[in-house]
């Protein structure tokens, strides 16, 4: 693949006489592998294996299995596989289930600037659709990120009072680059395009007052199901309002208000750089709320580097930047989905076990004696000198003092999960996706298909990954961890809100 340099766009480059959406369309359109760079085929690779591997976690999650044993879901016959599973169904109902599996347990990257998962309403989708018409790891790529560029050029437009109204970008705006990187895989027409986003402008949906519950994921699958049904449908000529987005009752004015969007930005230096490229993207190396990272990361510095012991703590406050803490204040959580969005329990395991895992928010996990006692001694609020309205937003302080009366603190003032100068290692992405992967393949699978996608630019056929995805009924026993030195990691020279 042709690495190149894109250009910007000028005022002039933007149409009066096209709608917003039919802009967006011809740039969608327009846009061809060439002009990927190196760090965005680097950035995508890493975020493709990374959703891949949160999608084998959540395969077995409740919610993924009540919506397959759901009259009606994945009855009908396709060639798309069900990921960690041997069944095959249409390319819709794929997008669907591997959709919500992908966001079942909230493990997957995300975007500052959008406000949401980047990753999620795009890989499922591509994928089955790969599946069905073919395409090689070069065209999926490209379509990926394409789909990133639409979904986080809007979230420019429209946050972040989008999403403060509480809508979740993650579904609302993601459904926008789920139809745009589908269209591009298909390679339909520029009216084509632009009809899928406006046929997309009224399937959006997604409620933040349904976070916490098996319906978030589902907004990711219907999501990825209604982005792809918009490209079928503009594909056989399905039509509608070509001015749905900036129309007085359209989406802008509709999901936002009048007065609280910024349009200019859609196009703004489009392409330089490539949004897939940006320090806002993330990876999470922990499987919880990605306000919580931040802290997280003080935490473990703090054990790390100053051998902080549990049993010598006599009080821990939190001070996370207040958009960060507001939906994470869970001082004594009552569930596992609690404990997620509990900055007081993700930082009392970091400093008592320097660790955090998918079973540390599964059964009793939170109900642990000494997480309990360390809850007891832990406060939360936000910090003083972290402004609402600031450029970074994702800083956080964490202080431990100790029973001698030694107190001891660290501080970071934005950190994006993990991305841009602070990228995960090749190892760290291994230990995160063989955890994710064991939970839904035989171990001699995990270890193939992390070397696969390790190099997925390089893929000539899609089929030869989803082979390795895929799992015969007599081999879904709990498959146990496997010991794997991966190679040299892929590291991007670069890589802010609520995931």
């Amino acid at each position: 693949m042709n690495a190149v340099s894109s250009s910007k766009t000028s005022p002039e480059d933007v149409s009066a006489e096209l709608t917003l959406l039919q802009n967006l369309a011809q740039r969608v359109h327009a846009f061809e592998k060439r002009q990927l760079t190196q760090l965005a085929i680097a950035q995508a690779r890493a975020c493709i294996l990374d959703a891949i591997g949160v999608t084998l976690a959540g395969y077995p999650e409740p919610c993924t299995q009540i919506l397959l044993k759901t009259p009606g879901v994945a009855t009908a016959l396709g060639l798309a596989l069900i990921f960690g599973s041997a069944r095959h169904t249409s390319v819709l109902d794929a997008a669907l289930i591997n959709g919500t599996a992908s966001h079942a347990l909230d493990f997957d990257d995300f975007s500052g600037v959008m406000g949401g998962h980047h990753s999620v309403p795009l890989v499922s989708t591509l994928f089955a659709l790969a599946e069905e018409r073919g395409g090689t790891g070069e065209d999926l790529i490209a379509a990926y990120v394409i789909g990133v560029e639409v979904e986080i050029r809007l979230a420019r437009a429209v946050n972040f009072h989008h999403y403060d109204k509480g809508w979740h970008p993650t579904a609302t705006l993601g459904i926008f680059g789920t139809a745009a990187a589908a269209c591009h895989f298909m390679k339909l027409d520029r009216a084509q395009t632009a009809m899928a986003l406006c046929i997309a402008a009224s399937l959006a949906s997604g409620l933040k007052a349904n976070f916490g519950t098996m319906t978030k994921p589902l907004h990711i699958g219907q999501c990825c199901r209604n982005g792809l049904l918009a490209a079928l449908l503009a594909e056989g000529g399905f039509d509608a309002a070509t001015d749905a987005f900036e129309h007085q009752q359209g989406f802008l004015n509709v999901f936002n208000g009048p007065g609280t969007f910024d349009t200019a930005k859609l196009f703004e230096n489009w392409g330089a750089p490539w949004e897939i490229e940006a320090k806002s993207i993330a990876l999470k190396q922990f499987p919880c709320c990605g306000s919580t990272h931040p802290a997280i990361m003080m935490a473990l510095q703090l054990r790390r580097e100053d051998k902080v012991k549990a049993a010598d703590i006599s009080r821990i406050e939190v001070l996370p930047h207040g958009r960060r803490l507001r939906h994470t204040n869970t001082p004594h959580p009552q569930t596992p989905l609690d404990a997620k969005f509990s900055v007081q329990y993700v930082v009392a395991r970091a400093l008592r076990y320097g660790v955090l895992r998918l079973k540390d928010f599964e059964g009793e996990a939170h109900l642990d004696s000494e997480i309990q006692r360390l809850l007891e001694i832990t406060t939360a609020s936000p910090h003083p000198d972290m402004a609402d309205d600031a450029e970074d937003q994702w800083g956080a302080e964490v202080i431990v003092t100790l029973k001698d009366g030694t107190r001891l603190a660290r501080r970071v003032d934005n950190l994006v999960g993990r991305g841009g100068d602070n990228p995960m290692s090749s190892s760290e992405m291994w230990d995160k996706f063989n955890d994710c992967a064991s939970r839904s393949l035989p171990r001699e699978q995990i270890a193939p298909l992390f070397e696969r996608l390790e190099t997925f630019e390089k893929v000539t056929e899609i089929a030869q990954v989803v082979r390795l995805l895929e799992v015969s009924e007599l081999h879904k026993a709990p498959a146990k961890k496997v010991v794997f030195a991966p190679r040299g990691a892929h590291e991007a020279e670069e890589t802010t809100w609520v995931p």
